[in-house]
């Protein structure tokens, strides 16, 4: 039987050049001031994150927990893991629906970022996290996806499978809601909103970027997303023509 190691390796040895580059990235970053939370969000206080924390490790309950990741958290975990695999959701998609001014986003050019929505299937990536100090961990983690009071319905247990079986897992962003969803935008406005925003924590481009770029690590292809990041990388030449044509792009 192939292993997932093996067919990792054997995905990466098949790939294809990636359309949006680092250079075409580089072209999208700039500065922009961190202008604090989103307008009307409340963020938790240190007793609420605990309170928090606590009802998510007793829904836990006696097994692992597994932290589904299908997006930044596989590049920039922030938590520590004893164990990953990957791993695949039925019922959701990725989508880029989440639209915001701050963060990768400004009040001049609002970012899009990556939420889970209904329908299809999603393959990412499943962490195991510590049992030893569980708590903290789940805290930690809570502290970076959630933070307010506006974003906790935004965190569900799914179930997964994997190549051992099947697990239930803890997910973020799963099945939003709001006047602050944009659901179903064509690929291709979705490509000009990725080409233009940038925020504080940097542009919408290179988070796409760094998402193709580490699924595909895993041996992962998402189709949505490589044509998304070519027309992302079309929409950056046609705005930087002179600077890629400078160098050679």
């Amino acid at each position: 039987m192939t292993t997932e190691p093996a067919m990792a390796a054997e995905g990466r040895r098949g790939q294809r050049q990636m359309s949006l580059t680092p250079e075409l990235v580089a072209l999208t970053l700039r500065p922009e001031p961190d202008l604090g939370p989103e307008p009307g969000w409340t963020p938790l206080t240190e007793a609420e994150l605990d309170e928090l924390s606590r009802r998510v490790e007793a829904e836990c309950g006696d097994g692992p927990l597994w932290l589904f990741a299908y997006g930044s958290l596989i590049w920039k975990p922030d938590f520590d893991a004893t164990d990953h695999r990957r791993a695949s959701a039925f019922g959701w998609h990725r989508s880029f629906c989440l639209k915001m001014n701050r963060w990768r986003g400004s009040p001049r050019q609002y970012g899009l970022m990556m939420a889970l929505e209904r329908g299809g299937r999603c393959d990412g990536v499943i962490y195991r996290l510590p049992d030893r100090d569980r708590l903290a961990q789940i805290r930690r983690v809570l502290f970076r996806e959630i933070r307010f009071h506006q974003n906790i319905g935004m965190l569900r247990w799914i179930p997964v499978r994997t190549e051992t079986g099947h697990a239930r897992a803890l997910v973020f962003w799963a099945g939003p809601k709001g006047d602050r969803i944009a659901s179903r935008m064509p690929l291709d406005q979705v490509a000009h909103v990725l080409a233009r925003a940038c925020g504080p924590a940097g542009s919408c481009a290179e988070y796409l970027f760094n998402t193709v770029q580490h699924l595909r690590e895993f041996g992962i292809h998402d189709r949505n997303l490589w044509r998304l990041q070519d027309l992302v990388a079309q929409e950056i030449r046609a705005l930087h023509r002179p600077s890629c044509m400078a160098a050679g792009g």
